[in-house]
């Protein structure tokens, strides 16, 4: 069963979409103003909130919901 990004947080919903726009883990951080190991923290959740191991999957499901 696949989850859906509503499991996400705010913040964690706010990575994820600049993972889909293709933004590297250090813009991230400038963007929102955290350390690039903080967004790496990020990523690590929403990966096993949303049971997936990529970016690509991230950024596919991001699509879909904008859809």
């Amino acid at each position: 069963m696949e989850r859906t990004l509503a499991v996400l947080t705010r913040r964690e919903r706010q990575v994820a979409d600049l993972v889909a726009e293709g933004y590297t883990n250090r813009q991230i951080g400038h963007d929102l103003f955290l350390s690039v190991k903080t967004v790496e923290r990020h990523l690590a959740r929403i990966f096993s909130k949303l049971d997936i191991t990529a970016r690509a999957k991230l950024a596919a499901m991001v699509a879909r919901a904008r859809d």
